[in-house]
């Protein structure tokens, strides 16, 4: 029953934007938020993540250019992707608290 559902992936140009949305079927108010990140041949990834009062992690590699937020009042946390590069392109999962992940959403960043 537990659903998270992301969206906002795409296919874009190096440098462009792409705002992902993670929409959950539970309260997000007491845990920890994430977005992961899977490439072809590579090792899921932490992207960022978000705690419950607002404190961030990124990844190096994503440092600048990508923000973390969330609303706990619509059980949602967004990725701002920012500057993209052909190296961001994956797979990326919604992750609530330590048990549960969503389906995943691709992003394309390609010229």
């Amino acid at each position: 029953q537990v659903q998270l559902v992301e969206s906002g992936g795409g296919l874009v140009l190096p440098g462009g934007s792409l705002r992902l949305s993670c929409a959950a079927s539970l309260s997000i108010f007491r845990n920890i938020m994430g977005w992961y990140r899977q490439a072809p041949g590579k090792q899921r990834e932490l992207v960022a993540a978000i705690t419950p009062t607002g404190g961030t992690n990124y990844a190096d590699s994503v440092k600048g250019r990508f923000t973390i937020s969330r609303d706990n009042s619509k059980n949602t946390v967004y990725l701002q992707m920012n500057s993209l590069k052909p190296e961001d392109a994956a797979v990326y999962y919604c992750r609530h608290g330590d048990r549960y992940w969503g389906q995943g959403t691709q992003v394309t960043v390609s010229s």
